[in-house]
């Protein structure tokens, strides 16, 4: 398990924003490199067995991949577009339209909520790029699916099914399959999927949070009067702690519903929620958090890079429309100057997996201290969006 160096963990509020200029050129060459030696170990580990698509972590050092199905099987082909999106090289298309039509399928798994996950991280980006009408079908299909897991009652979309722990699961991660819907109504313009984004938005302001702002992970409802059943965690270190990824997945969400909506509300949440992890204590000097921030170990604790990831690219985001644009902006430049500097995997090396070091569940003892797929993602992402931010400034 990684180890980083606690020093000055207290006094993180006192430091001087400073971060170095990261050579984006280099990263997205070290990418590419790191992603043909994925794509090189993707038909070793299916072993002809073509259920699996899609690469999601290192298993005992051995690649494991999942089918369409599992939450995290859109990321990869996200990856190949966010490649072809900065190079522009067409052997990066090529993958990305092979792998993203691995994923069609589940357009109509109405079993899951995690619609914008696997279709709108590998169709949504492709389409964002190509604006290849079928893909636009997909999406539209898809965010049909995911409308189907809405309760009025509740006012919010489903989560799990088949969990005996609770009655109507709700978790934050929820908030990343929003964008999906949004798409949708610009795409039809059938105000249903927006209206119904907003609901689950304002809904979850109204029962995820603490007065910290700190967000619970799992809200359970009972759906014959929208009441509160119990509120807990899965994947955080305890029902009243603060799950890393939990805030970020928070943080992105409510930035994204921002930009989709322009209610102030959802612009005021993200800032909250950016405060409340940025001036964290337990926040670690790098910005690269543990996996919960009230885990009792700290700072023997395993860290989270995709956590970090997803912060980084939701606060440059976040950035362009808050008051406070340029301390987000600096925040998340240093989590991409850390992560590229400490989390990096060697070229070559993890079976072509960009980042080290994020944690899937510690108490379940799982994906713990690894590569992810979805760190990849968010951590391209981010990339890209730093890229686009510098552009802005040169032109003004």
């Amino acid at each position: 398990m990684m180890r980083l160096p606690v020093i000055g963990l207290l006094l993180f509020s006192a430091l001087p924003a400073r971060s170095q200029e990261i050579n984006l050129a280099k990263i997205f060459a070290d990418a590419g490199q790191q992603t043909n030696v994925m794509l090189r170990e993707i038909p070793v580990a299916k072993q002809g067995n073509a259920e699996l698509v899609s690469p999601r972590t290192l298993d005992s050092g051995m690649l494991k991949l999942v089918a369409s199905r599992d939450w995290t099987s859109g990321f990869f082909p996200g990856q190949l577009w966010f490649l072809y999106e900065y190079t522009r090289d067409k052997k990066w298309k090529t993958a990305a339209e092979q792998f993203t039509s691995d994923i069609e399928r589940e357009k109509t798994n109405g079993g899951t909520h995690d619609m914008g996950f696997k279709v709108y991280c590998s169709f949504g980006t492709g389409y964002r790029l190509t604006r290849n009408p079928h893909y636009k079908d997909v999406i539209i299909e898809a965010a049909k699916t995911l409308s189907t897991r809405f309760n009025a009652k509740a006012g919010v979309i489903k989560s799990w099914d088949n969990r005996t722990r609770w009655k109507y699961p709700v978790i934050i991660d929820n908030m990343m399959n929003l964008e999906l819907l949004f798409a949708a109504t610009k795409l039809t313009g059938d105000k249903t999927f927006y209206n119904i984004a907003v609901s689950h938005a304002n809904t979850t302001i109204k029962n995820h949070f603490r007065k910290d702002l700190s967000s619970y992970h799992v809200v359970d409802y009972d759906t014959t009067d929208g009441s509160i059943l119990q509120k807990t965690t899965h994947q955080g270190y305890s029902d009243e702690s603060a799950w890393s990824r939990g805030q970020s997945w928070g943080l992105y969400g409510y930035t994204m519903c921002y930009r989709e909506t322009k209610n102030k509300n959802f612009l005021s949440q993200a800032e909250k929620i950016a405060g409340y992890m940025l001036n964290h204590p337990n926040l670690p000097v790098d910005k690269v958090p543990y996996y919960d921030f009230d885990a009792p170990g700290i700072p023997n604790e395993p860290r989270d890079a995709s956590a970090a990831a997803v912060m980084a690219s939701a606060l440059y985001e976040l950035s362009t429309f808050s008051s406070n644009g340029a301390k987000y902006k600096a925040a998340a430049d240093k989590i991409l100057e850390s992560l590229t500097n400490q989390y990096r995997s060697k070229v070559g090396e993890n079976k072509g997996f960009l980042l080290l070091h994020s944690t899937g569940s510690a108490p379940s003892k799982s994906e713990v201290d690894v590569p992810l797929s979805y760190a990849d993602y968010y951590y391209l992402e981010a990339l890209l969006r730093s890229r686009s931010m510098k552009a802005k400034v040169k032109k003004s």
